[in-house]
């Protein structure tokens, strides 16, 4: 009996043989059509069993914690898309501040206009001024806050940057209103729950003096939400537009400095006294020969007269008032 079931399987595995002799001559020979339907299936199980494979090993690869992860390709397309989606989900209030020193003040607010408009923002308010400098010219100055759209002010800063000869100061700063906005928007769902409530007890008022006591406290919610959403309406624009404010100043002439003279020492030098002392002296006599001319020339003609006769007169009064004395 033993040795009976030894021969059958040993009749099945030269048939086993033979059949798998058969099927690799027909694949390789036989077209594909006449394939018979068990090496058929075969072939295309064994296909579907590597990918399966694969993909189990691929799925092992994504679960297992990976330690070679400084080894693997870096992309920005993730980071991009963080940062996107931060972006999307916070809301940051941004403002700058720039002082340019530009070559022509007026060119360069035109410059700035134009890079304003492309980045799809709006001028808030401008002011232009202008000061005198030493050389006796007038130069502009200005000054110009704008809005522009959260997502391009970096952009509008290196183009505001462009226009300069020099910057001469900077700054930027943001704040988020992420959870501010959040809990506004909590006590506005609050407050609009208690307003239905309270809809339903003016419903169900018996009184007037009830209906007016709860129609009070109706206003009041509503004026709660209505002064909520106007803050939640002020961080969204806010969010939404950030301020940057440019400073203008043209560049000014250089002074050419004046060179300070050297004070000399002070030499007695005995010959200019002498001949300064010769010169006071003549200056003297001629003064005191230019005032004689003076009063012999204009005063004498002038006054002598007068003088005269006014003795003569008085002369003559006091003799005769001393005759009779006599």
């Amino acid at each position: 009996m033993k040795t009976r079931f030894n021969v059958f399987v040993l009749f099945v595995l030269l048939g086993m043989m033979v059949l798998s002799a058969c099927g690799s001559a027909a694949s390789t020979s036989a077209p594909a059509q006449e394939v018979e339907p068990a090496v058929e299936a075969f072939a295309m199980e064994a296909p579907l069993a590597e990918e399966n494979a694969g993909l189990a090993d691929v799925a092992k690869e994504a679960s297992a914690p990976s330690a070679d992860v400084s080894s693997a390709p870096v992309y920005n397309i993730g980071a991009d898309a963080e940062r996107a989606a931060f972006a999307a989900s916070h809301m940051i209030i941004k403002n700058g501040e720039i002082k340019l020193l530009v070559e022509d003040t007026d060119i360069a607010i035109d410059r700035a206009t134009q890079a304003i408009g492309d980045m799809g923002g709006y001028i808030i308010s401008s002011r232009v001024w202008y000061q005198p400098y030493f050389d006796g010219e007038n130069y502009k100055y200005a000054t110009i806050t704008i809005g522009v759209p959260v997502d391009q002010f970096e952009r509008t800063l290196s183009r505001l940057r462009g226009l300069a000869v020099k910057i001469l100061d900077e700054t930027a700063s943001g704040e988020d209103v992420t959870n501010q906005f959040v809990d506004l928007q909590s006590q506005v769902s609050n407050l609009e729950a208690t307003r239905d409530r309270i809809k339903s007890f003016l419903d169900d008022a018996k009184t007037v003096d009830e209906a007016l006591r709860i129609n009070a406290e109706l206003a009041n919610v509503e004026a709660q939400i209505e002064q909520i959403k106007g803050q939640m309406n002020y961080l969204q624009d806010r969010s939404a537009y950030s301020t940057i404010t440019v400073n203008f100043e043209p560049v000014l002439p250089e002074l050419i400095a004046t060179p300070t003279p050297t004070p000399e020492p002070n030499v007695w030098k005995p010959g200019e006294t002498f001949t300064d002392a010769k010169k006071a002296v003549t200056y003297a006599y001629q003064g005191i020969v230019d005032f004689l001319i003076w009063v012999f020339v204009v005063f004498v003609p002038i006054f002598a007269p007068p003088a005269l006769i006014i003795w003569g007169l008085w002369k003559f009064f006091t003799r005769k008032s001393k005759k009779p004395q006599q």
